[in-house]
């Protein structure tokens, strides 16, 4: 009897093994080849950014996944992730601490460069400088930056804390920000998301945005936050700030990359002030990667379609499909509904995609 339940325990683990092996080879199978394939590098939820021995990790298994794009996180929760003299100047600190024994930055585009891999800052928090935390050292030195709510209180949504993103303070300091990187670092692109250029659809009722407002139409903003109207001029604001954006990044260096990674539309323009398909209109991106965050295929595909009523054939090559694949809480994509997804949109002639995030191909 021993010696067949060892037996037997030897032909389970073997079988075990076995079905690990197949998962974590299943994408490699069957993921359709790309010639533009990315994935966001986050500094939470993940440590691929902590040390050198983690960063040639997660090179190795984005060649083993045919990911050629990297967006890394460059600015989170009111720090960089690089040594930053722009950040010092503002509030004496140079960089996330628990990074601050290297510089990531450098050491991964010197990594992934090496395997033809391209690397594009992304500047997660853009005009959120924190998260749940109302002690921000951005709140006491600079609370004219602060974004208001209708009755007065600070700006938040989903627990991020928001500058008035149409305050010339805070947009002075991001633009900084992205010059710093783009001068000094031999990055491939420059990315915001649906925090830059963007703010809650609640905000802007804040002293200088009131004040900028009557002085244009002589009389208050709107009491109701998501008139029409009022979002317009609000997200009209929010673009011309994206085209200024890109047309520094540009003057700096013609060749990189100014891309964008905002929700869906026109959700995107009633909660965040994001109207994206005017920045494709107006040429001031590069490419667009929507949110398609979705956990069923039937929803996702639903949401591709939408671009067909939103997009000329011509503006939707600019479109790469943001894919839903891991969070923190423990959500991770099925490899078989991940393969459709791709498959689907792929279909619809968007021909890469760029998957949220990297800690689904740590394996």
């Amino acid at each position: 009897m021993f010696w067949i339940t060892k037996s037997f325990i030897i032909t389970l683990s073997l079988l075990f093994i076995s079905c690990n092996i197949g998962d974590q080879t299943y994408l490699e199978k069957h993921l359709p080849e790309s010639t533009f394939r990315g994935v966001w590098v986050t500094n939470v939820g993940s440590d691929a950014l902590k040390s050198e021995m983690n960063i040639k990790a997660l090179v190795s298994n984005c060649i083993k996944y045919q990911i050629n794009h990297l967006f890394v996180v460059v600015w989170n929760k009111g720090l960089t992730q690089y040594p930053s003299d722009v950040l010092e100047k503002y509030i004496g600190l140079k960089q996330e601490p628990m990074l601050s024994h290297f510089d990531p930055l450098e050491y991964l585009i010197n990594q992934a460069h090496r395997q033809g891999i391209k690397v594009h800052a992304w500047f997660e928090f853009g005009f959120s400088f924190a998260y749940n935390d109302p002690q921000s050292i951005w709140i006491k030195k600079y609370p004219e930056w602060i974004g208001r709510d209708r009755e007065g209180r600070i700006l938040k949504k989903n627990n991020f804390i928001w500058w008035n993103a149409l305050h010339p303070g805070p947009q002075k300091f991001l633009l900084e920000l992205i010059e710093e990187v783009v001068t000094r670092y031999d990055v491939d692109g420059i990315q915001g998301d649906d925090r830059l250029p963007a703010m809650p659809s609640e905000g802007g009722y804040d002293d200088y945005t009131i004040s900028l407002f009557q002085s244009k139409f002589n009389t208050d903003p709107p009491i109701d936050y998501k008139e029409e109207s009022w979002i317009r001029w609000r997200s009209n604001k929010l673009s011309k700030y994206g085209k200024k954006i890109y047309q520094k990044v540009k003057a700096i260096r013609s060749e990189i990359m100014v891309s964008w990674a905002p929700s869906i539309y026109p959700w995107s323009e009633h909660e965040y002030l994001q109207s994206w398909p005017d920045w494709i209109n107006d040429g001031y991106a590069d490419f667009i990667v929507p949110q398609f965050y979705r956990y069923k295929l039937e929803d996702y595909s639903k949401i591709v379609d939408q671009l067909e009523t939103q997009l000329d054939q011509e503006e939707r090559k600019r479109i790469y499909a943001g894919v839903l694949t891991s969070l923190g809480g423990g959500y991770r994509i099925n490899d078989t509904l991940l393969v459709k997804m791709v498959n689907y949109h792929r279909s619809k002639d968007i021909t890469g995609e760029v998957f949220f995030y990297y800690e689904t191909f740590n394996r």
